[in-house]
């Protein structure tokens, strides 16, 4: 693989995962054995006390062993998670995985005062972090957004990932930006595993992504246009009773249910959004 490469993974289940390269004749090979030295850590992780209920509930959906073993983590990787969110669902299954010969950066929201939201996410972002410090030590918290763009130090990473946030950069306007600091963060050879609500591709994508979701083919050229080659996708994440045309966008579906009660029963059996990866 050329020293240039970065890959990127898509994933789905509203999510994308594919693999990115900053030169097109660099194509991955195929994907190498299960590794399962690295399942067996992050299955012990997945049955951790530190885990809520609720949390675990989501496993079905989310399918974090495969999403993870699919994206080539490794325990002595440099991985940086972007927007990790307040509850931190994946920083509770990458932070014991990479503490002992690894390095997490979570690189949360950029600080906004005027803005609720913001506030109170990376306030309950630092407060989870705070509750086990045999877990969450080692993390270090860095920026994305506002004009704080260095997740990492540059060419230090062998990894980032992101979940679900494709939809709020191109919301924000910052999606370019996003993708650029993942570019700068990655060493040659480092990999960009992406997870995103996946919009229809027989539908127009909105600039702004309001309803949540993003179509893979605009996706997949947004995140090229940052230096990444698609080299990789899987469907572990795809489903396909999600017709993505609810009243309050993706939020309609579990775990959000915008709509409260009103066809709980209908959206909880659809499940969780189709993503692309």
């Amino acid at each position: 693989m050329s020293s240039r490469v970065r890959t990127l993974i898509l994933l789905g289940v509203a999510a994308l995962l594919a693999a990115c390269t900053a030169t097109p004749e660099a194509i991955a090979p195929p994907p190498p054995p299960r590794d399962e030295l690295t399942a067996g850590a992050i299955e012990h992780i997945l049955a951790g006390e530190h885990r809520s209920t609720e949390n675990r509930a989501r496993d079905a959906y989310r399918h974090p062993l495969d999403t993870l073993l699919f994206f080539g983590i490794k325990p002595e990787m440099t991985v940086v998670e972007v927007w990790p969110g307040a509850g931190g669902w994946y920083t509770e299954i990458l932070a014991p995985l990479l503490a002992e010969r690894g390095k997490l950066y979570a690189a949360q929201f950029a600080p906004a005062p005027d803005n609720p939201f913001v506030a109170a996410n990376r306030a309950s972002f630092a407060a989870k972090l705070a509750t086990s410090p045999d877990i969450y030590g080692k993390v270090e918290v860095t920026e994305l957004g506002a004009g704080s763009y260095e997740i990492a130090p540059p060419g230090s990473a062998d990894m980032v990932v992101t979940f679900r946030n494709v939809h709020n950069w191109m919301n924000l306007q910052i999606a370019p930006e996003a993708f650029a600091a993942m570019y700068r963060a990655l060493k040659p050879g480092g990999i960009l595993g992406v997870e995103e609500h996946r919009g229809g591709a027989d539908r127009a994508q909105d600039p702004l992504a309001a309803s949540g979701y993003v179509n893979e083919q605009y996706a997949i050229k947004l995140i090229e246009a940052a230096g990444f080659t698609l080299v990789a996708r899987s469907e572990i994440n795809a489903n396909p009773a999600d017709t993505k045309d609810y009243p309050q966008g993706v939020w309609t579906l579990p775990p959000d249910y915008r709509l409260g009660n009103r066809e709980r029963a209908k959206y909880q059996a659809i499940g969780e959004s189709d993503r692309l990866r």
